[in-house]
This record gives structure tokens, C-alpha cells and sequence, in this order.
């Protein structure tokens, strides 16, 4: 008893102090057979059970604790317990039951765990245990119950489980293994449970494990499987009572042998590839408690194709069913209502579902979620979806609705979550919206709601995710109380025909993250107090009648990726610090008294690209044997160390000799055009100063595809690099910027937007330029400039195509870009 006693008190040392209160009486006065959790032998001389279970306690295992040599279970679970899991328990041979789940244990299972001979249980799951599954765990062959789920483990399942022939539960779900389904399993002959769910799987699964006819609970969702469900799986596995496979590749129809099982609680096969109609039977299955067949391309035809709704209202115990982003017709039946007065959760959304909701649904008490979302219902909402008190998410937009939103909608006061986006609704957003205390987001967007903003839905005040009035007909000033939404995120009260000013009170939401007005008829200035919301990144009040300058407080809003305030009657000049100073992300455009200073700039900045334009086009029409100018500028200066000739040099004479990838990438990134200018003329790239003779001619991004293919430069590679060129010269981006990874570059960034998109490409700053663009005393119409534009690239376009046969020659670009400036300075006069 000595030892055991030491090895507990060892145990305690190492539990942190503030949670030892449920260990008061482990005093080393007492025997340990009166200490908490401590259960001693008959004549009480060793410890054979330690039962901690639940109490919270933090801190590591000593340990010491495999000198407790007696023990025959130890269970730790549910407290707060880390670090390396202790070798020193595969000493305890005399070990039954080992469970120390829910805790933050980490490192591997000690190989020496095959010494516990006499396990039963080993529950391990959610901690942090990392390795493989050892095949030491074969050898445990009176293990009953083997659980690991939720931990850090990986690697594929070893096939010597299937020696553990007393297993009854295996569970590795949410443990990260791969590969196949072992076959071997299927030897498990007393296996009720198997759990591989939220694995990286892959395959079929063995056909053999259909036929374990003892299994209660098969769990494979979340993986990576595929294959055709057997017909016949009711009848192979007969006691089934809980049955998930989704999130997989299965394909075929859902077996109508499932609907056999008249015990089964739970049938779950969502996110398949499966089809074909929903097969008779769930009438026979008065258990069922999950239905869920959603996200798969499952038909059903006519007015009556949801039909089978009616056989599930034999299933009292259903709480769950899920139909949702499928391929159902028809008209949801009347007898909806009369499914089970327990089912919480109805998803129907993304269906061909139309007609009417009935008014039946109104005796579904305990729903706290339907969602009919994205389908063609049309009429009114009924009346009676009030009576739904339990509600707590309502989601109908995306259909035909019309009519009023029912006053009584009050009455759900659980709601924390509604969405009528993209009906027809029509009338004013009724008052009783105020009593939605535990609302966290509103979206009554894109309906032909009338009428002001009721100050109420201002003041609900656990709104947080958002509130989106947009898209309506809302008329009336925006309310003070707009200031009383804190905590909200987004607000969107676009295209609207709301007006006067806008409150200075809008300064404390200081959760925002998006606010959007566009679109209204505001008038007045623009709040001061909006540089107050430091979380900011998008703000758009444009298309309104806002006047007066632009505050030099918004400069403060470093989050802001979008300032949109074109398109109303600001005048001033516009601030040139802060965000002011990356030109992408504001729009002034349509505010005629502005004085843009920053736009000067630009303009400045834009002649002198269309000046360097005519100089590159110039200088690479004389030179276009040229195919490396940045290149070539880079090594000649570095030439006279590139000398050496001798096979015998060291590496460090190497690094001197041979270009590195380093040094081209240099070269290429600090390429700039003006560096040109003056510096001579450029022949052809020069060989001999790259002592690789594999290395690429060219500067990266600009070299054609066929010099990757160890073609020799020539004038249609120089070709393809002028393209490049023109494209950066009016995208603003150079082929190496750092939004082009993987197949994205510069050519098919420009070809997806080319001619519909153009404006998407185009750089923001030479678009804000061209509004000053005159030729004498006549402006140039956008349109004009724009036209201008679309061709350029078209040219750049033309001379990029990745055969060197495919692209024009040089002499027609500049005869293109010839037509093009004339056509640009005719539109002037």
C-alpha cells in the first residue's frame, strides 16, 4: 500500500493547485481506500480502480502511475489533463479499462500497450494523440471497445485489427487515416459499431463489410468513397439502427431495402451523387428519427412528387428531415402538418418546389428551423407559420412570395435568424419586427417593401451578424436609432429611395464591417463621425445627393478595401493621405466638383505611359532581334565578372561566372522601361554571358512559351514579349505580380474579362486619368477612351498567342496601334 499511496500522492503533485478541490481528503493521514475517486481490494492492501471522472482537474499524469501495479481500471475522462501520454501505463498488465478521453493528452501510443493483455476498453478519443495506429493493438485480443476518434493520428487502418475478434465498438472517426476500407474487418464478427467517419478514405467499400449483419451503427461520412449502395444492404445488414454515408461520391439510387428496417433510427446520405426518386417504405420505419438525403439529384415528378412526405408522418419519432438541393417537384401536401410533433429541423431549400405552403405547417410546434428556401412557392406567407413559437430560423427567400409579411410574425420571438431576400413581398416591414430580442440577422432584401424604417428594428439589440433592407422601395429619412446597432456587422440599405441626411449617429456601430447606402437620395455631407468605425472595409454611399467636401477623417479608416462615393455632388478636393493613397479602392467618378489632385497625378503618370508606349514601340520596332532587354541591360553591367573560362574554378568563382536564378530574378523584377531610355542600343540577348547554356533567354514573365522548349530567340519571341508589355503598360500589373499563381498570368487574367469585362483589368488609376483626356480644348468621351482601351489589349492580346505562328508580326501592331491613336484623337475634334 506504501507504493500505491506514493504513486497517488505522486499523481496529485501534479494536477494544478486550483483545481485539486475535488481531492480535499487525499491526505497521507488517511488510507487512500477513503481518498476520492480510490477504490482498494477487499482486504484492502492495493488499489485496483481509479475513478476521477468529470472533475475539471488540470495539470499532467505522473508517471508514477504504473507503479499502481494492481490497477485494474483507470478512468480520467472529461477533466482538462495534457501532456505526453505516460509509457509507464503498459506496465499495468492487471489493466481492464483504460479511458481518458476528452482531455489534451498528447504524443503516441507506446507499443507497449500490448502488454495490458487484459484490456477491455481503451478510450482515447478527443486529445491530441499524433502518430499511427500501432499494429501493437492487435494484440489486445479481449478488447471490447477501441475508441481513438478525435485525435491527430494518421496513416491507413492496420489490417491486424481484424485479429481484436472480441471487438464489439471500433471507432477511428475524425483522426486524418487514408487509404482503403481494410477488408479484414469484415472478420470482426461481434462488431455492433464501426465509426470511420471524417477520415481521408478513399475507394469502394469491401462488399464484405455489407454483409456484417451484427453491426448496429455504420458511420463512413465524410470521406472520400465511392461505389454503388448495394439494393440489398437492408436485408444484408438487418440490424441496422443507424446508418451515415454522407459527404461521399456514392452513386445509384437509395436502397429500397433501407425502408425495410423497421428499428432503424437514423438514415443519413447526403452530399452523394445519388438519383433516381425517393423509394416507397418510410411508412414501415415508426423509429426513424433522421431522414437526410439532401444535396443529391434526387427526381420526383409533377404536382405530387413530394408525396412521400405523407408516408414519414408514420414516423412519430422523426426530429430531422432534410430534403434540400435536389430535384423535387411538385406542391408540398397538406399533410405536412401532420408529421411528427417533435421534428425540429425541415430543410427543403433549393428544390422545383411550388405552389403554396399550407397552413398546415402552423402545427409543426416544435420547429425551430424550415427552410424553403430557393424554390418557385408563390401566394402569401401563411398566418399561421406564427404559431411556430419555437422558431429560431426562417428561411423562405429566393421564391414567388407576395403579399404582406404577416403582422403576427412577432410572435416568433426565439427568432435569431430570418431571411425573406428575393420575394415579392410587398407593404411596409410591420412594427411587431421590434419584439425580436434575440434576433442575430435580418435580410428583407430585393422586395417591394414600402414605407420608412421602423425605429424598432433599429433597437433589437442582439443583432449582430447583419441587417439588409436592400433592394426595396423604403422611402423616408434614416433613423437616429440606426446609431443603437453596435454590435451589427453589415448593413445594407441600398437602392432604396431613402433621404435626407445621414445621421451623425451611424459613428457608434462600431462593430461594422460593411456599410452600404448606394443608391438612395441622401442629401447633406457625409457623417464625420463615419471615421469613428475603425473596423471598417466597405463603404459605399454612392449614387446619392451628398454634398460638400469629403472629410479628412476617413484618411484614419486604414481597413477600408472599398470607398465608393461616385456619383454625387461632393465638391473640395479630395485628401491625398491614408487610404487615400492606394487609388484602387476609391471611387470618385460622376462628382464634377472635385478637384482631383491625386487624379493629376495619375493623368501625369498615364501621358507618361502612353509616351513610353510609342517609345517601346519604336525602339523594339528598330531592335526586334532584341528578346532579353531587361536581361541583357542587368548582365551587361555585370559582364566583366563573367569572364572566367576554366573547368577547375571553386564554387565560390562559380557564383561569379554563372547568372543564378537569384540574380535573373532580380533582373526581371527591378525591370523598368525608363531605364532604357539612354542607354544605348540593344542587339540580340548575348550567350556568352550566361555560361549555362540551358539557362532561359529572357526576362521571366516576358519570355514566350516555345524558349521554354530550348527554341532560339527570334522576332516573333520578341513579339510576344511586347504584348507583355502593352498589357502591363494598361492593367497596372506586371506577369510576375502576386496574384498570378498556379495557370493564372497576366495574358489569361485579360482574356477572361477582354471585351465584356474590360473595365474589371483595366488599371483604375489610368481610368481615373482619362477623365481630364482632351485633345485642344475638346474632351475625349469615356466611351471613346474606353474603345481605346478594349483595342490596345486586343493588340496585346494578338501578339501573345502562345504559337508563334498565331501571332502578328510587329510591323502590323504598330500599324494597329497607329489606327488606334488616330481613331482616339479624331473622336477629339
Amino acid at each position: 500500500m506504501t507504493t500505491d499511496k506514493e504513486a497517488l500522492i505522486s499523481f496529485k503533485s501534479g494536477i494544478n493547485s486550483e483545481t485539486l478541490n475535488p481531492l480535499f481528503n487525499w491526505e497521507q493521514t488517511l488510507s487512500p481506500c477513503n481518498w476520492t475517486g480510490v477504490r482498494c481490494n477487499k482486504v484492502g492492501t492495493r488499489v485496483v480502480e481509479l475513478h476521477l471522472v468529470g472533475l475539471g482537474l488540470k495539470g499532467s499524469i505522473s508517471p508514477q502511475i504504473g507503479n499502481l501495479s494492481f490497477l485494474r481500471s483507470l478512468q480520467l475522462q472529461n477533466n482538462h489533463l495534457m501532456g505526453m501520454f505516460p509509457n509507464q501505463l503498459g506496465t499495468l498488465f492487471r489493466l481492464r479499462v483504460l479511458n481518458m478521453s476528452f482531455n489534451n493528452i498528447e504524443g503516441v501510443i507506446p507499443p507497449n500497450i500490448s502488454s495490458c493483455m487484459e484490456l477491455e476498453i481503451l478510450d482515447l478519443e478527443w486529445n491530441k494523440i499524433s502518430g499511427r495506429v500501432p499494429n501493437e493493438l492487435s494484440y489486445l485480443t479481449k478488447l471490447k471497445v477501441l475508441n481513438l476518434g478525435k485525435n491527430l493520428l494518421f496513416g491507413s487502418i492496420p489490417p491486424s485489427l481484424a485479429n481484436l475478434s472480441s471487438l464489439i465498438s471500433l471507432r477511428l472517426g475524425t483522426i486524418g487515416l487514408d487509404g482503403l476500407i481494410p477488408e479484414d474487418l469484415s472478420r470482426l464478427q461481434k462488431l455492433k459499431q464501426l465509426d470511420l467517419s471524417i477520415n481521408n478514405l478513399t475507394g469502394t467499400v469491401p462488399p464484405s463489410i455489407y454483409n456484417m449483419s451484427t453491426l448496429l451503427y455504420l458511420n463512413l461520412a465524410s470521406n472520400g468513397l465511392w461505389g454503388i449502395l448495394p439494393s440489398n444492404v437492408g436485408d444484408t445488414l438487418p440490424n441496422l439502427l443507424f446508418f451515415d454515408f454522407c459527404l461521399n461520391k456514392f452513386s445509384g439510387t437509395i436502397p429500397i431495402s433501407l425502408h425495410n428496417l423497421t428499428r432503424i433510427q437514423q438514415i443519413r446520405m447526403a452530399s452523394n451523387h445519388l438519383h433516381g426518386t425517393v423509394p416507397p417504405g418510410l411508412g414501415n420505419l415508426p423509429e426513424l428519427q433522421w431522414y437526410n438525403i439532401g444535396f443529391n439529384r434526387i427526381v420526383g415528378f409533377g404536382d405530387n412528387g413530394l408525396d412521400f412526405l405523407t408516408s414519414l408522418t408514420n414516423c412519430s419519432y422523426l426530429s430531422f428531415l432534410a430534403v434540400e438541393e435536389n430535384l423535387l417537384e411538385g406542391v408540398i401536401p397538406e399533410s405536412v402538418g401532420n408529421l411528427s410533433k417533435v421534428l425540429t429541423k425541415f430543410y427543403m431549400g433549393g428544390n422545383r418546389i411550388h405552389g403554396r405552403i399550407p397552413a398546415s405547417i402552423g402545427r409543426l410546434s416544435s420547429l425551430t428551423l424550415l427552410n424553403l428556401s430557393h424554390n418557385s412557392i408563390s401566394y402569401d406567407i401563411p398566418q399561421e407559420i406564427c404559431h411556430l413559437e419555437e422558431m429560431m430560423i426562417l428561411v423562405l427567400a429566393g421564391n414567388n412570395l407576395s403579399g404582406k409579411i404577416p403582422t403576427s410574425i412577432g410572435n416568433l420571438k426565439n427568432l435569431i435568424q430570418i431571411d425573406l431576400s428575393g420575394n415579392e413581398l410587398e407593404g411596409t416591414i410591420p412594427t411587431s419586427s421590434e419584439n425580436f430580442k434575440k434576433m442575430l440577422s435580418l435580410d428583407l432584401s430585393s422586395n417591394k417593401l414600402n414605407g420608412s424604417i421602423p425605429k424598432g428594428i433599429l433597437n433589437l439589440p442582439s443583432l449582430s451578424a447583419q441587417l439588409n433592407l436592400s433592394n426595396n422601395l423604403l422611402t423616408g429619412p434614416l433613423p437616429q436609432e440606426i446609431g443603437t446597432l453596435n454590435c451589427v456587422i453589415a448593413v445594407d440599405l441600398s437602392n432604396n429611395g431613402l433621404s435626407e441626411t445621414i445621421p451623425n449617429s451611424v459613428g457608434n456601430c462600431q462593430s461594422l464591417v460593411k456599410l452600404l447606402m448606394a443608391g438612395n437620395k441622401f442629401t447633406g455631407p457625409i457623417p464625420d463621425t463615419i471615421s469613428e468605425l475603425k473596423g471598417l472595409e466597405t463603404l459605399d454611399i454612392s449614387s446619392n445627393k451628398l454634398s460638400g467636401s469629403i472629410p479628412d477623417s476617413l484618411q484614419e479608416l486604414q481597413g477600408l478595401q472599398l470607398l465608393n462615393l461616385s456619383f454625387n455632388d461632393l465638391d473640395g478636393e479630395v485628401p491625398v493621405g491614408g487610404v487615400f493613397k492606394n487609388h484602387s479602392i476609391i471611387h470618385l467618378e460622376g462628382n464634377p466638383k472635385l478637384r482631383f489632385i491625386w487624379a493629376r497625378e495619375k493623368g501625369r503618370d498615364h501621358r507618361k505611359r502612353l509616351i513610353w508606349v510609342c517609345i517601346i514601340i519604336m525602339t523594339i520596332a528598330i531592335t526586334a532581334s532584341c528578346s532579353t532587354i531587361g536581361l541583357v541591360f542587368y548582365l551587361r553591367k555585370r559582364k566583366p565578372k563573367a569572364t572566367a573560362t576554366s573547368n577547375s574554378f571553386n564554387s565560390v568563382e562559380r557564383q561569379h561566372q554563372i547568372v543564378s536564378y537569384d540574380e535573373l530574378r532580380f533582373a526581371t523584377q527591378n525591370f523598368n522601361p525608363e531605364n532604357l531610355i539612354g542607354n544605348g542600343s540593344f542587339g540580340a540577348a548575348d550567350q556568352t554571358s550566361i555560361s549555362s547554356t540551358n539557362a532561359l533567354k529572357g526576362s521571366i514573365g516576358y519570355i514566350p512559351p516555345e524558349y521554354g522548349t530550348g527554341q532560339k530567340p527570334s522576332t516573333v519571341g520578341d513579339v510576344y514579349s511586347f504584348g507583355i508589355t502593352l498589357l502591363e503598360l494598361f492593367t497596372g500589373k506586371s506577369p510576375t505580380h502576386e496574384s498570378f499563381t498556379g495557370d493564372l498570368s497576366l495574358k489569361k487574367w485579360v482574356q477572361v474579362a477582354f471585351a465584356t469585362n474590360v473595365d474589371q483589368v483595366l488599371d483604375p488609376g489610368l481610368m481615373l486619368a482619362n477623365c481630364s483626356l482632351s485633345c485642344g480644348a475638346q474632351s475625349i468621351s469615356p466611351e471613346a477612351q474606353m474603345d481605346c482601351s478594349i483595342a490596345v489589349l486586343g493588340v496585346g492580346l494578338d501578339c501573345t498567342a502562345d504559337s508563334p505562328d498565331g501571332r502578328i508580326s510587329m510591323r502590323d501592331a504598330l500599324w494597329k496601334l497607329k489606327i488606334i491613336r488616330e481613331n482616339l484623337i479624331m473622336q477629339g475634334k
